[in-house]
């Protein structure tokens, strides 16, 4: 079969416009929902065992906390490829226009590659200075620098495999990648404890786990995209820089990329202040509470993201009705799975904090820190909504203002301000969360509301 009579059927077999919209958006929604839970296992699980590890687990647990967000930051970079240049191939499909998404794909690595190469060297040079600037203390600072020495070693495969693993589910191959993360997860799953405890390297036995896990990853989803399978591959032709793509894709990649970095800014603000008023302990307390909410995140980030290879297929192919439905869809079950996490949350949180770490100081501090964070975490179902519809309909500046919106410009500020409002202290630090919760999120949603239901009903009109 010659690859013009392929093309045809797999483009069938993944053609968005037809059947139903609800259907088709959970078919490539739940195996990326899937993949985002079983993708937090990366990081959870080194923070599970090394808050078990006997005698400095906490100190442990703290450092690679404060390393995190310069992790966070770095692969944010990833998305700029990833969240850019998949929506932009969905829509380039939609309009049948497959050798445009080829080049997309293809242009997309070539900017991953460079990237990766220029922050591993970037990292080695700075990671100590910054850490410090992160929250470190004299504690911490060794676990947190000797996971970094590691973890650096590998970035180059933890970009390639976050920013190319978005190609194959835009193609509507949502389960092939799925198992992308899953391979790595449970590569990773093993590796952990032998490293960590049998071989006794700690923090540096978690970041070699993790680097060798998300290399087997990165291979499986360059071999998937080179190979006969897939509708768009990557050719030696596709892969000529063309810059005006690569602004295309860094444009509306944006989105991701400083939804990453702000939550990593804001981040990196409230390690600082909570170890100005309330030292490590505070510190580790906000490294559970983050990493519960990757957990209880990263499905709502699933859900809508997997939905933007159907919204953008439909939006490219003027199927303005079905884009209309698929946005109702995507806020109900967004709004029905914030509440259910919420109510989780408040009513369990002890239970919550123990998987990580059992000291009764930390889990004091942590109960009470939790529910002040995720107060209001239902509105986060209007923030994820609205910005990914911003995305799939190739939205950039949209999406990329309201992702500065509610961290950088609303959650920094509160973070340095509340604590000094009615000598609220540490629980102004905690309390800017809920705020930019509920105006980020309202204000993300209901402009997408104006924008983009305008621009339908114009085009419903005139189709």
């Amino acid at each position: 079969m010659n690859r013009d009579a392929e093309n045809t059927i797999l483009e069938k077999r993944n053609d968005f416009t037809t059947g139903d919209m609800k259907g088709s958006i959970f078919r490539i929604a739940f195996p990326m929902i899937m993949a985002q839970l079983v993708n937090v296992l990366y990081n959870i699980v080194d923070r599970v065992y090394l808050g078990h590890m006997e005698g400095d687990g906490r100190l442990a647990l703290t450092g690679v906390g404060v390393a995190f967000p310069l992790i966070t930051i770095i692969n944010a970079f990833a998305n700029l490829c990833g969240s850019g240049g998949a929506p932009l191939c969905s829509i380039e499909r939609g309009r049948g226009n497959l050798k445009k998404a080829e080049q997309i794909m293809g242009n997309s690595l070539v900017v991953l590659v460079i990237l990766g190469v220029v922050l591993t060297a970037a990292g080695y040079l700075f990671k100590t200075p910054l850490l410090y600037l992160f929250g470190a203390s004299e504690q911490t600072i060794a676990y947190a620098d000797g996971y970094l020495q590691v973890y650096l070693a590998g970035n180059i495969f933890v970009m390639l495999g976050l920013g190319m693993n978005p190609f194959i589910q835009s193609q509507g191959f949502a389960k092939t990648g799925m198992l992308t993360v899953v391979i790595g997860a449970l590569l990773n799953l093993i590796l952990d404890p032998v490293f960590i405890y049998g071989f006794g390297w700690g923090v540096e036995g978690a970041a070699l786990a993790t680097i060798l896990s998300q290399m087997v990853s990165a291979a499986w989803v360059l071999a998937f995209l080179c190979g006969k399978k897939a509708i768009l591959r990557l050719r030696l032709p596709a892969m000529k820089p063309k810059p005006r793509l690569m602004v295309q894709i860094l444009s509306l990649g944006l989105s991701g990329f400083t939804q990453s970095v702000t939550n990593s800014l804001v981040q990196i603000f409230c390690n600082a202040s909570l170890q100005f008023y309330g030292g490590d302990l505070y510190v580790g307390a906000m490294t559970v509470i983050y990493s519960i909410r990757e957990v209880v995140q990263m499905p709502l980030q699933g859900f809508t993201q997997g939905a933007q290879p159907v919204l953008g297929y439909n939006y490219g192919a003027r199927q303005y009705g079905r884009v209309r439905e698929g946005i109702r869809f995507v806020t109900t079950v967004s709004l029905a799975f914030a509440s259910a996490a919420w109510l989780i949350l408040m009513l369990f949180p002890g239970q919550l904090i123990r998987l990580f770490n059992g000291e009764q100081e930390l889990l004091e501090v942590g109960i009470i820190s939790l529910r002040i964070h995720f107060v209001l975490f239902i509105f986060m179902a209007f923030q994820y909504a609205g910005q990914n519809i911003f995305v799939s309909l190739g939205k950039a500046k949209q999406a990329v203002f309201f992702s500065l919106f509610r961290k950088a410009i609303l959650g920094v500020p509160l973070i340095l301000i509340l604590p000094h409002l009615w000598n609220l202290g540490i629980y102004g630090v905690l309390a800017s969360e809920p705020v930019t919760n509920i105006v980020g999120g309202l204000a993300c949603y209901f402009t997408m509301l104006h924008v983009v239901g305008g621009e339908l009903k114009a085009g419903e009109r005139s189709a």
